[in-house]
């Protein structure tokens, strides 16, 4: 970048005082720096508050060494110092321009640690806002504006360990937006049906507990989170088997019956009263006989095989079944408490 405007002006200050404080510190070892450090942190914080990198600054300082030690050398010649002396001075200037850098690189770390900070709270903000009931579009745009978010047409959350939050959303794809709600982390994902986008989230979040709720507008994100955060507490308690991040829409039978374990506690006991007083061992055996029954229909060659015994071994199990069991076998809405008995976790 070329010397000039405000940049130019103040790098040639900077130089400039530079070369005065290095001439101080020649006379003076000892003197303290710290006044002059400021020019060059607060330089480092315009660097990064107006979008430039450090290369055109740390040029600069370059230039400006070299432009120095031109000076100084043709001074020193002047004066009549020897080549050594003109050594320890050449390596001492551009010692202290090294040190120069390191103070604008600190202002420069220094300045992108706030805006991160400032971005993070905005992000936070906008996560907290969307999952608010029925919250306002136009509240919702001006908060993404603000966080230098663009509002997708669909989004879809994430539910994870708080723990992991941090790491994964730096792995994430570029757009998503996070926050820690309610003690686990909700991560807000842009285009979640996008080509290749579920592939890409699956990896990030590998070998991390997570769910992923379904496609929603921005002002339904809530229930996107609602079923995810289910989903994840249903994989957490292994109320739902499963690794890594799973798709709310792949577990919707389990979610239900997660979500109403209440209920499915109390139709359990009513349900399973018949084989209640076997032992653990009969009680295991006729529970996963009577699952198959309900699953094939009541055929016996179809339980077999899904069961690997032989087909007699099957057909004596029926009999048993409905010793136990009784008419409820055929009545439609007892197969059906039956099924989601034997389907949820605890049966």
């Amino acid at each position: 970048m070329p010397l000039d405007g405000s940049f130019g002006r103040a790098v040639y200050r900077g130089v400039g005082e530079a070369l005065e404080q290095f001439l101080v510190l020649i006379r003076d070892p000892d003197a303290d720096r710290r006044a002059s450090r400021k020019v060059y942190v607060i330089l480092g914080r315009g660097e990064f508050r107006n979008g430039r990198s450090l290369d055109s600054l740390q040029s600069a300082y370059r230039l400006g060494a070299r432009i120095a030690w031109r000076r100084i050398a043709a001074a020193s010649l002047e004066a009549g110092l020897d080549g050594k002396t003109l050594s320890l001075l050449a390596e001492s200037i551009f010692v202290y321009i090294d040190e120069l850098s390191a103070d604008s690189t600190e202002g420069y770390a220094e300045a992108q640690f706030k805006q991160q900070g400032a971005r993070l709270r905005r992000e936070r903000g906008l996560v907290t806002l969307m999952l608010q009931p029925n919250p306002d579009f136009a509240e919702i745009e001006r908060t993404a504006r603000l966080a230098a978010w663009e509002v997708p047409k669909s989004l879809a959350a994430i539910a994870c360990h708080e723990r992991d939050l941090a790491e994964v959303t730096r792995i994430l794809p570029i757009g998503v937006i996070s926050a820690t709600v309610d003690g686990s982390g909700c991560i807000a994902v842009p285009d979640p049906a996008g080509p290749g986008r579920l592939k890409e989230l699956k990896l990030a979040m590998s070998g991390r507990p997570s769910a992923i709720g379904p496609s929603s507008s921005p002002s339904r994100f809530l229930e996107s989170w609602q079923l995810a955060r289910s989903a994840f507490e249903a994989v957490s308690s292994d109320a739902l088997q499963a690794e890594g991040l799973i798709r709310v829409e792949d577990h919707l039978v389990d979610l239900a019956l997660y979500r109403s374990r209440d209920l499915i506690a109390r139709l359990r006991e009513q349900t399973m009263a018949p084989i209640g007083d076997l032992t653990p061992k009969a009680h295991a055996r006729m529970a996963e006989t009577a699952l198959a029954y309900v699953e094939n229909a009541g055929n016996a060659a179809e339980m077999a095989r899904s069961l690997n015994i032989h087909p007699q071994t099957a057909r004596y199990r029926i009999a048993r079944l409905r010793e136990l069991f009784g008419d409820d076998l055929d009545r439609p809405d007892r197969r059906l408490a039956l099924e989601l008995s034997l389907r949820s976790p605890r049966a």
